[in-house]
């Protein structure tokens, strides 16, 4: 399992009964999981002590059922800062585990720029969100163009970026839907060194058609490989799909990439380490490839 274990202003500090309790900088907030199906094994007082609790309804969606939260705050992880708000359906504005991953690829970028300083290295980030990884990639080196289907969300990519001191930064940030941005490239020619893809586990077209990940994932990867430099250097896809294994996005991989460009693959299951017990809680799965 891939942990990220480099957090300092975040914190899983507990779990149970279908839910987590975390430390966002210095507020406590308590937010459901469907992964904690264990029960009666909360530990931490904290858990009485929480700023914000989101809990499910029954007929559907949710709600903070406590918000003394501020509108917005600030938590950093190494020299990467972002705004934090809590939003609809229980989200914070940043998923912790996927650091792991920004760590593996912005290590990628640093040594390929080091052995030729001059080299441009050009990054897509698909289903972008709010922006860590764009910011993980840029401050590492790369030219990253950052692509989200929601206005409100990449303002706050760029609200992020500037909190990072990347407000100048080879950064481009396009607002559409990742499917038609992908074939405009490619039949505009255009490639890259990375590729990172983050998509939803459900959907909906430019058509309004509701879409499943995993209906749609072979075909998605097997057209973003297209836009694989011969030069690249990785390609990540993330998925918080419970009926796709890290092994069937691995061997998706096999056969997209790893095929026509060489390489290798692995995937695992990204982790958080909870507090008051030691263990990893999983927190969905990446597939990684690599030249």
């Amino acid at each position: 399992m891939w942990c990220a274990d480099n957090w300092k202003d975040y914190e899983l500090i507990d779990t149970s009964d279908g839910e987590r309790l975390e430390r966002w900088g210095d507020y406590i907030l308590v937010r459901p999981d469907p992964q904690i199906i264990w029960r009666g094994v909360a530990r931490s007082p904290l858990w009485k002590k929480a700023d914000g609790i989101y809990r499910r309804s029954s007929k559907g969606g949710g709600a903070w059922v406590k918000n003394d939260l501020p509108a917005d705050w600030q938590i950093g992880y190494g020299d990467l800062n972002f705004v934090l708000r809590p939003m609809g359906f229980k989200h914070t504005g940043l998923f912790p585990e996927q650091a792991a991953n920004w760590d593996w690829f912005s290590a990628i970028i640093r040594k390929a720029k080091t052995q030729a300083p001059d080299r441009p290295i050009k990054v897509l980030n698909l289903f972008a969100y709010t922006g860590g990884a764009t910011m993980a990639a840029a401050k590492a080196g790369a030219e990253v163009v950052h692509v989200d289907a929601s206005k409100g969300i990449v303002a706050q990519a760029k609200e992020n970026a500037k909190l990072c001191g990347l407000e100048t930064a080879h950064i481009r940030y396009i607002v559409d839907d990742c499917k038609k941005f992908v074939e405009r490239e490619l039949r505009r020619g255009n490639r890259y060194h990375g590729i990172i893809m983050d998509p939803p586990s459900y959907g909906r077209g430019p058509g309004g058609e509701v879409w499943k990940l995993e209906d749609s994932v072979d075909e998605l990867v097997s057209l973003t490989s297209g836009l694989i430099a011969d030069d690249a250097l990785f390609f990540l896809i993330n998925s918080y799909t419970t009926g796709l294994s890290p092994s069937t996005m691995n061997y998706i991989l096999d056969l997209k990439v790893k095929a026509t460009h060489g390489g290798h693959t692995q995937a695992d299951e990204l982790g958080l380490r909870v507090s008051t017990t030691g263990s990893v809680l999983p927190c969905g799965a990446s597939a990684r490839w690599e030249r």
